[in-house]
């Protein structure tokens, strides 16, 4: 049987499909008292995690029984089309555990490799960002863009841990100290932030694919840039920064020290 090329819309209506639920499914949890367990990285994983992405998976399997799937707590099933999904239930565990509102449910698809489709949901805000390559990108259904700022100094700059950014080698501390102002609302919120305008830089020091995958088309069709810190478009970098691209150039000559 030849392999169904899927339409992009289809795909996304799918991936916003899962990453509600999904998010759905966190906020049964969200402000129990949960006994994070440890992985083999040293990252927690809870119950929460474990169960969103269940319920996520089902969607993708049900939608796309062909399709290959890469979750952060279930694994990988392969599959025979040239289509990834790469689901992360709580991006931002730590946080969700401190009964902090700033995690988010992430769904990423790619083609080919190519990252296409990419969906943010934050349960406990009630935000949505979702985009498709050549779609655009959409924060709780309107069109959303990226700043138009493009002096640093004006800049909001975000960053998940500031000691590791400060830790790596760059330029973390020259970035830092010509912004604006700088904040650490960040996992997959600062990324959300930079694509509905409301930063200019995301910065992270440690990323995973799933951490990436629906990142990378929202940014892009917001208007920014999304790559690691030498400046490669990919998702697999190992680190991140995303930026309203009027001020890519100057914060990636910082972060290279």
């Amino acid at each position: 049987m030849a392999r169904r090329d899927v339409p992009l819309r289809e795909l996304l209506d799918v991936a916003t499909e899962a990453a509600l639920v999904g998010g759905r499914r966190t906020l049964a949890w969200f402000g129990e008292r949960l006994e994070p367990e440890r992985k083999a990285d040293g990252s927690p994983v809870t119950a929460a995690d474990r169960d969103a992405e269940r319920v996520m998976r089902q969607i993708v399997e049900r939608a796309f029984p062909d399709h290959a799937i890469l979750g952060e707590e279930h694994g990988e099933r392969a599959g025979a089309a040239p289509y990834r999904w790469l689901l992360d239930p709580i991006d931002g565990t730590k946080t969700f555990v401190q009964g902090v509102p700033l995690y988010g449910t992430l769904v990423g698809v790619e083609r080919e490799g190519e990252p296409v489709v990419g969906v943010v949901s934050m349960p406990a805000l009630g935000e949505v960002v979702a985009a498709a390559q050549g779609l655009g990108c959409t924060w709780n259904g309107r069109t959303c863009r990226v700043s138009g700022v493009d002096r640093l100094d004006e800049a909001l700059v975000v960053v998940t841990d500031p000691r590791e950014a400060a830790a790596r080698p760059g330029g973390w501390a020259a970035l830092s100290d010509e912004a604006g102002l700088v904040r650490t609302w960040a996992d997959c919120y600062g990324y959300v932030l930079v694509a509905t305008g409301r930063a200019e830089v995301a910065v992270d020091a440690r990323m995973n694919a799933w951490d990436c995958a629906a990142v990378l088309p929202i940014v892009e069709e917001a208007g920014g840039r999304f790559t690691d810190w030498t400046g490669r478009r990919t998702i697999h970098g190992g680190d991140a920064v995303a930026t309203n691209a009027a001020l890519d150039g100057a914060a990636r000559r910082l972060l290279a020290g």
